[in-house]
């Protein structure tokens, strides 16, 4: 097959032109919602525009927009948003240089505020403006409906003087709200868009179910008029359970104290609060949904000094540090646990409704506070710390049993396909770290740290107040 015969070349002859096909090299890699958003909460309408307004940050926005969280579309995007303290509605400023298709659209940046924010928003500026002096006295308005709940400090006396809050000289209150009422849905309504953004995991409570309560923290404060003004400060949601045959079991799903007012007291204020209420009606027991560590760490705090002067578990810890104070057990082939008797956990529970979880958090601190002096026993200490968290991360080796999973064959789907069930003593648990076992043991000593650290740093705090 002969090759295919190319023109000959005319010197004279006009040159073709040659179409230019370009080939952008700039692609739209979109722009991280929380690059572009700042978000800010006023008290005043003087706040808003001021160098000086409470910016929350960080903040995670990205669930909030595409499926990777990015903005695209714009150049030189700037959303800064206000949220009223007042009145909670919203206000978006939104400003940019340009707008193009980039190959992954346009972000309807309207459509995603709303998201957030919904009904809350007021596009016009003036009139988000406006409602620091129309809606002054919506939370004062709200609230009047509710229940004042008073605060019954450790030692059973009524506390009215908030002297461990660094607003010592504020009026602080609670007030219980029934969701199921018109006024708590729609408080609970307007604060939606704070949950959504500052509650991790969260999702809106259901405003109709009369079995979630609201506990409102406020501050009553007089303006430069001298009338009385109600800031809140935060808010937790209980959901009340019933318990067979004629109890209730309070769970707290969600918790809050605006970012202003943190780490002042307000939260743990809160818990004590809570505490009081479960115990004054003699609900089954107070359980947390899905605790964080920093709200852990805080519940523990506030427990730990009511457990210390409860005298039903004195003779319990005082038998446990005994033991410890006898021989080396970080030298024992078997290190016991030192697990609470299971009447003392029952005691625990009727009288001060602390579950039995969060009870055996509480359980190692109380034994650490008692070993006097505590650097002596130290490693013993550290010894039964790590029993205890082998034994709950990878199984337990003899005694008693551990959990562990079996795969069973099912048509729907392999890897959802499993039971679960207790492993008999002796037998190797399923539930692994790492395959190689200086790796796991390293794992297990940083795991070890971390608690026992944890537990240290809560000692120093109950200690010192």
């Amino acid at each position: 097959m002969g090759q295919k015969q190319q023109p000959t070349a005319d010197p004279i002859a006009e040159p073709k032109k040659r179409r230019r096909v370009g080939f952008s090299n700039i692609a739209d890699a979109g722009v991280e919602a929380k690059e572009c958003i700042k978000i800010y909460l006023v008290s005043r309408k003087e706040e808003v525009d001021s160098a000086d307004s409470f910016c929350i940050d960080p903040i995670d926005l990205s669930s909030f927009f595409d499926e990777d969280g990015k903005i695209y579309g714009y150049q030189g995007l700037k959303i800064t948003i206000w949220v009223s303290c007042v009145s909670f509605h919203a206000y978006a400023d939104i400003t940019f240089q340009s707008t193009a298709d980039g190959g992954k659209g346009i972000t309807d940046l309207k459509a995603a505020l709303q998201r957030i924010f919904a009904e809350t928003i007021i596009e016009n500026k003036d009139d988000f403006l406006l409602t620091f002096s129309t809606e002054t006295n919506l939370i004062r308005s709200i609230i009047s409906s509710g229940e004042i709940l008073k605060h019954k400090a450790s030692n059973g006396h009524i506390n009215n003087s908030n002297s461990h809050l660094e607003a010592a000289n504020s009026d602080v209150e609670v007030v219980r709200m029934v969701v199921g009422s018109t006024a708590a849905g729609h408080l609970y309504s307007c604060l939606i868009p704070l949950v959504l953004l500052l509650v991790d995991g969260s999702s809106p409570i259901d405003v109709i179910d009369s079995r979630w309560e609201l506990y409102v923290l406020i501050q009553k404060k007089p303006d430069q008029q001298g009338e009385i003004q109600c800031r809140l400060l935060g808010f937790t949601a209980i959901y009340r359970f019933f318990h067979y045959p004629e109890s209730s079991r309070l769970r707290l799903s969600q918790i809050l104290v605006l970012p202003p007012y943190q780490h002042k007291g307000y939260g743990r204020y809160l818990l004590e609060v809570l505490n009081n209420v479960a115990v004054s009606e003699d609900v089954y027991d107070l359980t947390v949904e899905e605790p964080l560590d920093y709200f852990q760490h805080v519940r523990t705090c506030v427990d730990i000094p009511r457990l210390l002067v409860f005298d039903p578990i004195q003779h319990a810890v005082s038998s446990v540090v005994s033991c410890m104070k006898e021989g080396k057990l970080s030298k024992k082939i078997h290190i016991p646990r030192f697990m609470p008797p299971p009447s003392v956990i029952n005691d625990v529970r009727k009288s001060l409704k602390i579950n039995k979880k969060q009870f055996l958090k509480c359980w190692e601190v109380l034994i650490y506070l008692a070993l006097d002096p505590v650097d002596k026993y130290m490693e013993d200490y550290v010894s039964v710390i790590s029993k205890r968290v082998k034994d709950d991360i990878i199984g337990k080796d003899s005694g008693t049993a551990g959990k562990r999973l079996i795969e069973v064959p099912g048509d729907y789907d392999q890897e959802m396909s499993f039971v679960m069930c207790r492993s008999q003593a002796g037998e190797a648990s399923s539930v692994q770290m790492d395959e190689n076992e200086t790796t796991q043991e390293e794992q297990l000593r940083q795991l070890v740290d971390e608690r026992v650290k944890e537990i240290k740093l809560i000692a120093q705090k109950v200690s010192v107040h």
